[in-house]
C-alpha cells in the first residue's frame, strides 16, 4: 500500500514512520528539498499547485491526505481526479475557514467563544464592538502556531483597530474573524479517528500549554476531568465528522471552564496535541490515521505504558542528547529540522504509572538548557 502526503513536515514524518511496520509507504509533495520527511520516503519537490508535482504524488498511491490546512483547493480538485482523498475536501474547506469552523460548531450544538466576521475595516470595528474588548483578531484563513492573529487590549481605540486591519486584512486571507476571550480553567483537545465503514475510535481527552501561541505540553488523561466531560467531548467529535463524513484522524481544541466544554477550532489531521500517542496509547493516531483511510480496521486507543502521558514540545533548539535519554521513561523525536527560534524542532514524551512522576521528568526534560547544534547535524 503507498499514501501520498501534501506535505513534508515532521507530521508527515511521523505518518511515514508509523506505516513502515504495516508496510505502507509513503510519498511526499513539498516544495523544500530539505523537507524532513523524505527522510523516510519519495520526496517530490515542486509548489503545492504545481500540476506536474501534483500528478507525481498521485501515481500509483491508494490515497492521498495532507499534514496542514493550507492546502490549495485547486491541488484538490486536481488529485479527486486521480486518487482518493482523505479526509474529505468539505473538512479540508471546513479547516481552512474559520467562519464556517465556528458555524459547524454551532449547528452541532457546541459552545463557542462568541465571535464575529469581519470582512472590511469598518465591519472589524463593529465586530470589535459587538464582542467586546479585550478580544482577538486572527485571519480567517491561513494562520498557525500564533501567527496572522492580532490582540486587542480591553480599552483598544480605532487607532488600534486601524492598525490590526493593515496588519491582517489581506484579502487573500478571507478577512478577520474577531473572537472573545474566555476565561477558561484549562485548554483541552479530543481526537478521533473515523474509518471509511464509519466506525470511531476516541482517544482520551488531552489536557494543553500553550505560550506564544505554541503548543508547549500536553498531558494524557487530562488530570480530574469528570467522565461526563470527557463523555460530551467525543458525542461531539463524532457528530462532527459524522456530519463531515470524514475519514481519518480529527483533532478539536476546547475550552473547559467549570465543566462547560466550548468549541475553539478543529484540525482536520493528526496534531501535536496527540504526539504522546506513539509511546502512550495502544495504536498512536499517526497509524490510525493510516489505518482509516486505507480502510483498515482501526486500532486501540486505549492508554498504554502505565496509563499516563506527558509530550513536551522541543521549541528552537534541542537539549544534549544524552542528557536527555538519561531521565527515565522518555522517549525523543528529533525531526531533523534545522535549529531556528520558534520551531517545533522536536518533542519529548515521557510514560508511565505515576502521574506526578511523569509530570516531573517530562519538566525536567523542558528544563534542559540548549546543546551544541552541530552535534545534531541539521541544517533544513
Amino acid at each position: 500500500m503507498k499514501v501520498g502526503v501534501l506535505g513534508g513536515g515532521q507530521l508527515a514524518r511521523m505518518l511515514a514512520l508509523a506505516g513502515l511496520p504495516l508496510g505502507v509507504r509513503c510519498r511526499f509533495l513539498d516544495p523544500s528539498p530539505r523537507a524532513v520527511a523524505g527522510h523516510i520516503g519519495e520526496l517530490v519537490v515542486a509548489p503545492y499547485d504545481d500540476v506536474d508535482g501534483l500528478r507525481r504524488l498521485a501515481d500509483g498511491v491508494d490515497v492521498v491526505t495532507f499534514e496542514f490546512e493550507n492546502v490549495p483547493a485547486s491541488s484538490i480538485e486536481l488529485l479527486q481526479r486521480h486518487v482518493r482523498v482523505a479526509p474529505a475536501p468539505v473538512a479540508l474547506a471546513t479547516g481552512q475557514d474559520r467562519v464556517r469552523e465556528k458555524t459547524l460548531f454551532g449547528e452541532l450544538g457546541m459552545a463557542t467563544p462568541k465571535w464575529r466576521a469581519a470582512g472590511s475595516r469598518d465591519e472589524l470595528h463593529a465586530a470589535v464592538a459587538a464582542v467586546g474588548a479585550p478580544c482577538i483578531a486572527k485571519t480567517r484563513r491561513m494562520g498557525y502556531d500564533g501567527k496572522g492573529q492580532a490582540r486587542l487590549a480591553a480599552g483598544a481605540d480605532a487607532a488600534a483597530v486601524d492598525a490590526v486591519w493593515r496588519d491582517l486584512g489581506d484579502p487573500r486571507n478571507g478577512g478577520l474573524i474577531v473572537e472573545g476571550f474566555v476565561a477558561f480553567d484549562r485548554e483541552v483537545s479530543v481526537l478521533a479517528a473515523r474509518s471509511r465503514t464509519g466506525a470511531v475510535a476516541c482517544y482520551p481527552l488531552v489536557e494543553n500549554v500553550h505560550d506564544g501561541g505554541i503548543l508547549r505540553r500536553s498531558r494524557a488523561p487530562a488530570p480530574g476531568v469528570p467522565a461526563a466531560v470527557e463523555q460530551r467531548a467525543h458525542a461531539f467529535v463524532r457528530a462532527a465528522m459524522e456530519r463531515l463524513d470524514y475519514v481519518g484522524v480529527l483533532a478539536v481544541e476546547l475550552f473547559l471552564r467549570g465543566d462547560e466544554l466550548l468549541a475553539n477550532e478543529m484540525a482536520p489531521r493528526v496534531h501535536n496535541s496527540g504526539h504522546w500517542t506513539i509511546e502512550g496509547a495502544a495504536c498512536s493516531q499517526f497509524e490510525n490515521h493510516l489505518r482509516a483511510i486505507l480502510g483498515l480496521p482501526l486500532g486501540s486507543t486505549a492508554m498504554a505504558g502505565g496509563g499516563c502521558a506527558t509530550m513536551v514540545n522541543l521549541i528552537g533548539d534541542l537539549p544534549e542528547r544524552g542528557a536527555l535519554l538519561e531521565l527515565p521513561g522518555l522517549h525523543l523525536h528529533a525531526y531533523g529540522k534545522g535549529l531556528r527560534p520558534g520551531r517545533k524542532v522536536g518533542h519529548a514524551t515521557v510514560v508511565g504509572a505515576d502521574r506526578a512522576a511523569v509530570d516531573d521528568l517530562a519538566a525536567q526534560a523542558a528544563a534542559l538548557p540548549p546543546g551544541d547544534p552541530a552535534a545534531w547535524g541539521f541544517d533544513g
